[in-house]
């Protein structure tokens, strides 16, 4: 049995890759008030403004190659068995090579129905309104906007619990249910956070922080471990 090693990652991971975080920028992403494209109350108010949006972040996704950092977590599996959960909607980890993810926020690669959430299709290209489901719903993101339900937490706490390692990367910890997460880790677990600017934590008895961008923080993780 290899020992479990449990991720937790934030937008940070993806910056290096040259996809935005929003945390830096007075709560504007890519130029947008994040509650205007990210929340069912922009999803109401506008939904091309919505959809033009995240068609905009799947074509920065496409684009974008996975780093050192990703394709570091996943040299890790050699030695334990890893398991990503992730804040991001880009599929970095997927292309790096870590063969279990789950995604907290949902998915840029998938869309659903708005009359039914568990209805789910790929989407590659864009969404368009008027572009409707076979139940006739709109299609929109694939995504857990602000105020909506975080469905997959419950199974992401399961995966701390379990956790023999606990390892956070990129993220300000600032976004809940995510940051919760922390709580469940078990006391004998070794934590190790990795920010370039790092997010307060408690005081965990083997709490190891690398105050270094993903990528180089990384890099000294596999060192360590």
């Amino acid at each position: 049995m290899k020992p479990r090693l449990v991720v937790l990652t934030g937008a940070g991971i993806s910056a290096e890759s040259g996809l935005r975080t929003f945390r830096d920028t007075d709560g504007l992403w890519e130029g947008y008030d994040v509650y205007e494209v990210a929340s069912p109350q922009g999803w109401q108010k506008n939904p091309g403004l919505v959809l033009d949006f995240y068609n905009s972040r799947r074509r920065d996704v496409k684009n974008a190659q996975p780093n050192a950092a990703h394709t570091g977590l996943a040299q890790l599996e050699e030695k334990y068995d890893v398991r990503v959960i992730t804040q991001n909607i880009d599929d970095l980890h997927e292309r790096g090579g870590s063969s279990r993810v789950l995604h907290l926020h949902g998915e840029i690669f998938k869309m659903r129905s708005v009359k039914n959430e568990e209805t789910i299709f790929d989407i590659r290209e864009d969404i368009r309104l008027g572009d409707v489901a076979e139940d006739g719903g709109q299609l929109r993101p694939h995504i857990v906007w602000f105020g909506e339900a975080v469905p997959m937490i419950e199974q992401a706490v399961r995966e701390v619990m379990w956790a023999d390692i606990f390892v956070v990367i990129g993220t300000s910890l600032q976004v809940y249910p995510a940051a919760s997460l922390l709580n469940y880790i078990r006391p004998q677990a070794s934590v190790y956070v990795i920010d370039k600017k790092l997010p307060s934590v408690e005081d965990y008895e083997n709490l190891v922080c690398i105050e270094k961008p993903a990528t180089a923080g990384v890099a000294e993780l596999l060192t360590l471990l």
